[in-house]
């Protein structure tokens, strides 16, 4: 199994990740009714999220944490939810990679849950 190395495999881990969230009932209204995300529009901006974060190639200026506060002004964005988001982005990359990318963006992917859950705790206090 291959390492992440170009954007073409950080496409196929968004779309496959994605696979995983919109079908599990637990987490997919998020994206289907709440955000009502275009998929076709929206990997694209994931995948240069994440080629910035790994393979630092730049590209990526929305305010993420911005993003996700707002939705959860709509929706909370519970701990749960973000357990479960994590068990599927680890999912997707386990099953598709192997290596030093593949294992940091694991890590990223966790940070960046941690940072977003005391984010919407502060807002919610």
């Amino acid at each position: 199994m291959n390492d992440i190395k170009t954007q073409e495999d950080l496409y196929l881990l968004v779309a496959n990740f994605y696979q995983k969230l919109l079908s599990d009932n637990r987490i997919s209204y998020i994206f289907t009714d709440i955000v009502k995300i275009k998929l076709e529009e929206h990997l694209p901006i994931l995948v240069t999220f994440w080629s910035q974060v790994i393979l630092g190639t730049g590209g990526y200026s929305n305010n993420l944490t911005q993003i996700h506060l707002d939705v959860d002004l709509k929706e909370h964005l519970s701990p749960e939810l973000f357990r479960i988001w994590l068990e599927h982005f680890d999912a997707a990359v386990d099953e598709n990679f192997m290596g030093e990318n593949s294992e940091k963006i694991k890590t990223q992917a966790l940070s960046l849950a941690t940072i977003l859950k005391i984010k919407i705790a502060q807002q919610n206090s």
